[in-house]
C-alpha cells in the first residue's frame, strides 16, 4: 500500500473505529470479544482496502459488512464456547462521585438487559439504525434482505424495547 493508502486507512480507521467497535459490541454483548474482533475487523479491511470500490457502497457498509462476517466466523469457531470471560462492566473510570457512578452502573446493566433480551439480528438492525445511523436501504442491502422487510423487523425489535420499556419503568430514550 503506498503512503496515500496508509494515511487514506487511517482517516477511514479514525472516522469509524467507534461505529465498528458499537457495532460488533452489539452483537456479541462482551468487551473482551469485541475488541479482538473489532481488531480483526481492521485489519481485514487494511489487508484488502486496495479492493475497496467507493461506488459499490459506503466506507461503513464495507467495514459494517467485514465486522459482521467476522462475528459470524468467530461464532463458528466455537471460541465463546470453550472460554468463560467474566466481564461484569466495561472500564468506567472511578469518579468522586459516588452516586453519578451509581447511576451509571446502573444505566449500564439495564442497556445489557435491554440488549439482551434482543436477538442477534435484532441487534445488529437497531445498531445499524440507531447507533450508527445507516439508512433502511444501505442495511438492506448490507443484509440481503427488502427495504419493508428491514422496516419491519426494526419495527418489531423496537417493540420489543417498548414492551420491556412498559414493564421496567426505564425510558427507551435512555438507550436508544
Amino acid at each position: 500500500m503506498t503512503a496515500a493508502g496508509t494515511r487514506d486507512f487511517e482517516k477511514l480507521y479514525m472516522d469509524n473505529f467507534s461505529y465498528i467497535y458499537n457495532f460488533i459490541y452489539m452483537k456479541v454483548l462482551n468487551v473482551h470479544i469485541a475488541e479482538d474482533i473489532c481488531s480483526t475487523t481492521f485489519l481485514k479491511a487494511f489487508e484488502k482496502f486496495d479492493e475497496y470500490d467507493p461506488s459499490l457502497a459506503g466506507e461503513r457498509t464495507w467495514l459494517c459488512v467485514i465486522a459482521r462476517n467476522t462475528v459470524i466466523d468467530h461464532a463458528k469457531s466455537g471460541y465463546t464456547k470453550r472460554t468463560q470471560l467474566v466481564d461484569e462492566y466495561p472500564d468506567i473510570p472511578i469518579t468522586d462521585d459516588t452516586q453519578e457512578e451509581v447511576e451509571r452502573r446502573s444505566l449500564y446493566e439495564e442497556v445489557e438487559r435491554l440488549l439482551g433480551m434482543l436477538t442477534e439480528e435484532e441487534r445488529e438492525l437497531i445498531s445499524l439504525r440507531y447507533g450508527m445511523g445507516i439508512q433502511v436501504k444501505e442495511i438492506a442491502d448490507m443484509l440481503g434482505i427488502s427495504p419493508n422487510s428491514t422496516t419491519h423487523r426494526i419495527t418489531r425489535a423496537l417493540e420489543k424495547c417498548r414492551k420491556y420499556e412498559e414493564r421496567s419503568g426505564n425510558k427507551l430514550t435512555d438507550f436508544i
